[in-house]
């Protein structure tokens, strides 16, 4: 009998403490969260409910206390922090509210920087990131740099970005805050065609709109799953 694929990330009983004694915080309380490949989720809940801790670890940005996280079935916490760096840059894709472009390089120079720590070749980088921009419509702004474009077209530099060395899960961290409803509508429209491609989103959000387009909306309370 064929086994089922594994799931792209699984959180297994996993706990997040901070501080000690008097000052214990649980900001991950057992949780449990899978995300098969395809999905599009986006994680809700109110501010200290958990959301960005469990991005943090999703992200591998940060370890469980307790439990174990498993990306493509392999067990995260047993990596070192060299392989976790080298899973980080193929095998996850962030985008953040804030931007993070390097203002000094050019659209495609800031969508080459992962494929450098790669060991991508030169011509194939640049290749590659020439699509990439084509593929969030902005292949006639290579050359700008972060000034010279607008908030929404900087967000889709940093989409570009995240996805150049194909990872398995893409990560959003309130992608959409900074930028105006009708920049906002924009950005979400590649993520529900990144989808629609086949990418495996999660995304963490406090805007119910945003909340709307995903396949499935998660809701953290206390460090937990509330619905």
């Amino acid at each position: 009998m064929a086994h089922p694929p594994d799931p792209v990330a699984e959180l297994l009983h996993v706990s997040k403490l901070y501080g000690s004694g008097d000052t214990l915080v649980k900001a991950l309380d057992d949780l449990c969260l899978r995300l098969e490949r395809g999905d599009y989720v986006a994680v809700m809940g109110s501010s200290g409910s958990g959301k960005s801790t469990a991005m943090n670890i999703l992200g591998c940005l940060d370890r469980p206390s307790s439990g174990s996280y498993r990306l493509n079935g392999v067990p995260v916490e047993s990596l070192d922090d060299d392989a976790l760096a080298d899973v980080r840059n193929r095998q996850l894709g962030f985008v953040f509210q804030q931007f993070h472009l390097l203002p000094q390089l050019s659209a495609l120079d800031n969508v080459m920087l992962p494929m450098i720590y790669a060991g991508v070749p030169a011509e194939q980088r640049r290749q590659r990131a020439r699509l990439a921009l084509e593929r969030v419509g902005l292949g006639q702004r290579i050359d700008n740099r972060p000034n010279q474009l607008s908030g929404g077209q900087q967000q889709r530099v940093a989409v570009a970005r995240a996805l150049i060395n194909q990872p398995a899960l893409l990560l959003a961290d309130e992608p959409t805050g900074a930028l105006d409803s009708q920049t906002t509508k924009e950005v979400l429209a590649i993520f529900d065609e990144l989808n629609a491609q086949g990418i495996t989103i999660l995304l963490v959000t406090h805007e119910q709109e945003v909340g709307d387009r995903a396949k499935r909306v998660v809701q953290f309370r206390d460090g937990r799953i509330a619905s």
